[in-house]
Formats: structure tokens, sequence, C-alpha cells
């Protein structure tokens, strides 16, 4: 029996060798799905820290080149109204040159042609009404002597205004 309490001993041992290896690795295997959850969490946490850095840094640069987009635009506006004010007055030279009146002429000219259409109305409205009171011309001729003419061929009862004969 010698021989075999050392194989016994032998096999025991590897036995309870086995044992330890198979335990070791159920606590190997328990402790990684506990790390696991762990370092998956962690990377989690990890994950959300650089979507707010980046999050950030885009929005920057997002806010950059709006700034940049408006920048542009003012001045793309600028020169747009720079060429419009050169096109307008260089137009407006050559009408000129033409002779074409202005819009504002036009206006003054409609203005006074209203204030020249009034006055010939009131003229015209205070003629009828002085002639409406006056006899006519062929009453006048039937009814008022003839006057002789005199010498320098005016009526006689006329005056001459001085300095003239």
């Amino acid at each position: 029996m010698s021989e075999q309490d050392p194989l016994k001993q032998l096999s025991g041992r590897i036995k309870d060798s086995a044992q330890q290896i198979w335990l070791a690795g159920l606590g190997a295997f328990n402790k990684a799905e506990e790390d696991a959850g762990k370092v998956f969490d962690k990377l989690v946490q990890e994950g959300e820290e650089l979507e707010r850095k980046t999050r950030g840094a885009v929005e920057k640069q997002i806010r950059v080149v709006e700034g940049r987009v408006e920048e542009v635009k003012d001045r793309a506006n600028t020169t747009w109204d720079r060429l419009e004010s050169v096109f307008d007055q260089r137009v407006s030279k050559t009408l000129v040159r033409l002779g074409i009146p202005t819009q504002k002429e036009i206006d003054r000219l409609r203005v006074e042609v209203s204030k020249l259409r009034a006055a010939v109305i009131a003229l015209s409205l205070a003629d009828s009404d002085h002639h409406s009171d006056e006899p006519s011309d062929d009453d006048d001729a039937k009814t008022a002597p003839k006057q002789a003419k005199t010498r320098n061929g005016t009526r006689s009862g006329h005056r001459t205004p001085p300095g003239r004969s």
C-alpha cells in the first residue's frame, strides 16, 4: 500500500488542484462579470463626458462659422449697396446728358401745371363775371356815338400814355 499511497496522494493533490483551479476560474468569471458591469458603466460615463466636451467644441465652431457667415453677408451687402449706388449715379448722369427729366422735376412741373390751371380757371371765371355785368360789344356799337379820329390816329376821348405820341 505504500506505493498506492503516493499515487493516492498524488491523485488527491491533483484532484484538489483541479478543484482549486476550477474554483479560481469561477471566481475569475464572477469577478469579470462584476468588473464588466463596472467597466461598462465607466465606459458609458467616459462616453457621456466626451460627448459633452465635443458637443461644446462643435457648438463653439458652429457659432464661429455663423459669425463668419454674418460677416461675409454684411460685406456682400455693403459691396452690393456700393455697386447699386455707382450704377444709380451713372444712370442718372446718362439721363441728365440725354436731357431726360428726373422724377422730382416732373413732379415739380405737375404742381406748377396744377397751379397754372387753377389760375386760368380763376381768371376765366373773373372775366366771365366782368363781361356779364357790362353790355356786349354789339350794344356799345349801336348806342355809342362814333368818335372822330384825331391826327395821331387815336380816337378822341382816349388819352395817349405819356412818352408816346
